[in-house]
């Protein structure tokens, strides 16, 4: 739970810029300072830099970077759907309440979390989340999709668009966590070709998925302070 108080509930964080024009705790600026020590060159360009080095400072585990994953351009058409008022669809209470303060401190995009779409029951297969996920694009298309939680989620994201019943997410950040049909679904959408973040292997998390949509949404409102 420190990774929700500490990077995404009080909306602190990001890397580089010192202060964060508002956004940044000084505690958070420091750590970043260290992991990007402890990093070393990673290769990445400035904004996949951004999401790990915020993942990192979320789940306090540097072996992350191993396991983190950029379609191309994944972070630009994050940041430009963002920029342009997307609403952001997660799949945890968690993970909502994990993003709405760095939203509302940048472009005010709303936030919703799939389970207001879900039937009171679960469904005979699935989960309640998964059987959400077709009602919640379809009223809120072009919106961000993050699931941290249910893999069946993930598997009923890609059937969707795979079956053209709903249209592809401007970006998708896949890091369910755990053990059954985990790994799985992070393949199947490893190959979908949709525009994602991901994390491999078995973790993942409210905390991370929230951590990785922070990192674009303070990186974009910074590039636009700086920008005039």
């Amino acid at each position: 739970m420190s990774s929700l108080a500490g990077d995404s509930i009080d909306g602190s964080g990001g890397s580089g810029d010192s202060g964060g024009s508002g956004l940044d705790h000084p505690i958070f600026t420091e750590s970043i300072r260290l992991i990007r020590g402890w990093l070393g060159d990673t290769g990445l360009e400035a904004h996949e830099q951004d999401v790990l080095e915020r993942l990192v400072h979320s789940g306090g585990d540097l072996s992350l970077a191993s396991e983190l994953r950029f379609s191309p351009g994944a972070c630009a058409a994050g940041i430009a759907a963002l920029r342009a008022g997307a609403p952001i669809l997660t799949d945890t209470a968690m993970a909502a309440a994990a993003v709405a303060p760095m939203a509302r401190r940048t472009y005010a995009n709303p936030v919703h979390t799939l389970l207001e779409w879900a039937p009171a029951v679960p469904p005979p297969t699935g989960t309640r989340t998964a059987a959400a996920l077709a009602h919640a694009l379809q009223a809120h298309p072009g919106a961000l999709v993050l699931i941290g939680s249910a893999p069946t989620a993930l598997d009923r994201l890609l059937d969707l668009v795979a079956a053209g019943q709903v249209a592809p997410p401007p970006l998708v950040i896949g890091m369910p966590v755990g053990f059954v049909g985990v790994e799985a679904s992070k393949q199947r959408l490893a190959t979908s070709g949709l525009t994602q973040i991901r994390l491999e292997g078995s973790r993942g998390g409210a905390g991370l998925v929230a951590a990785a949509v922070n990192a674009l949404l303070r990186r974009g409102w910074l590039e636009d302070i700086q920008n005039g």
